[in-house]
């Protein structure tokens, strides 16, 4: 898997830290929609807050063991993780303000 950031500030590098954060937002917003296409809302109405938590804690166990053993990943980067957790952290706003459940993606997302 390509590392998401890093491909992007090839694109563009910033010349502030707000623009990097945008750049980064971004990006969480990439991959909340390419995951929801493949998730849906399933996996995290089953499961409701404790659920996302108990995803956040899976890929944070997984960034101490790696970091911790000066480990390369197998699979997903260090910035995929997280990315992830990122992502994880907003879909839990998102489900205690009622939003993940009565709102739908938009159409422009759908494509």
């Amino acid at each position: 898997m390509v590392d998401n950031i890093q491909y992007i500030l090839i694109m563009k590098e910033p010349k502030y830290l707000d623009e990097s954060f945008e750049i980064v937002t971004k990006e969480l917003l990439k991959i909340f929609i390419q995951k929801h296409k493949d998730y849906g809302k399933g996996n995290i109405l089953d499961t409701g807050e404790m659920g996302v938590l108990f995803r956040v804690s899976d890929k944070i166990n997984r960034l101490k063991n790696l970091l911790a053993n000066n480990k390369t990943p197998a699979n997903e980067t260090i910035d995929d993780n997280w990315l992830d957790i990122a992502v994880y952290g907003v879909i839990a706003i998102l489900y205690r303000k009622g939003w993940f459940k009565k709102l739908r993606m938009s159409p422009k997302a759908k494509k």
